[in-house]
């Protein structure tokens, strides 16, 4: 890259597609676009002349009563993130949720953010809790975030880390997992363990539940096991 193209500001037409993608994700339902004008803090022209775009390539649709939600071809791009690891993980998901009984989840650093990537909730369980692909929290907050710091050099941690996090994050380290309780969401516990593969950044899969019958620690030693194998799938 010349340190002309280094230095050229961003594109403010982009920028706001990108934004009006992350609103409607946000929604999670439809919105006119007058609510869209509004929470992206421009006209309702402007707003319009970029769901146009964004509706021609299939990332936003229009229902019958005309509102915009997100299109199919946003499954599509989604599919492709970190393609190969999701691909690893999905039957490691699927068989950590069916024999606990609980959701399991695959969650990745995104700047200082944790997202979703996938999430499998158990087959017969009576009641479960959701976890929706693309939920996005802290990496401060929350069993995955701990897991995934436990893995990265203090020195890329974000500045607001606490002297508590700090210390959960040790002992995380230590323990090689993580947990948390009413952080992310209120009511609800997590256990969640890194997933290190050499030559990418470190992500994590977890379990979201109320109660269960199983330990944290028996529950982080069927998570390791998976995250193993996805890393040895992987190439380790």
């Amino acid at each position: 890259m010349t340190d002309a193209a280094a230095t050229a500001p961003p594109s403010q037409t982009l920028s706001r597609g990108i934004r009006i993608l992350e609103i409607l994700a946000d929604a999670r339902e439809p919105l006119s676009i007058d609510e869209i004008a509004r929470r992206l803090a421009v006209h309702r022209s402007v707003a319009y002349r970029l769901l146009r775009t964004l509706e021609d390539h299939g990332l936003a649709v229009r229902d019958g009563a005309g509102r915009i939600q997100l299109g199919a071809r946003m499954a599509a791009l989604a599919a492709g993130v970190a393609h190969d690891l999701q691909a690893e993980a999905l039957p490691e998901l699927t068989a950590v949720a069916n024999e606990l009984g609980l959701t399991c989840f695959l969650v990745v650093l995104d700047h200082d953010e944790c997202v979703t990537l996938v999430s499998v909730e158990p087959r017969h369980a009576v009641a479960s809790v959701a976890q929706r692909p693309g939920t996005r929290h802290p990496v401060t907050v929350g069993a995955p975030g701990k897991a995934i710091l436990s893995v990265l050099p203090p020195s890329s941690w974000p500045p607001e880390v606490s002297p508590q996090l700090r210390e959960e994050v040790t002992d995380a380290a230590l323990r090689g997992f993580a947990t948390s309780h009413d952080e992310v969401i209120p009511s609800l516990r997590s256990v969640s363990v890194p997933v290190v593969v050499h030559g990418r950044r470190p992500s994590a899969i977890a379990v979201v539940y109320v109660a269960s019958a199983h330990e944290p620690s028996q529950i982080a030693a069927r998570l390791r096991r998976s995250a193993d194998l996805i890393r040895d799938a992987l190439g380790g």
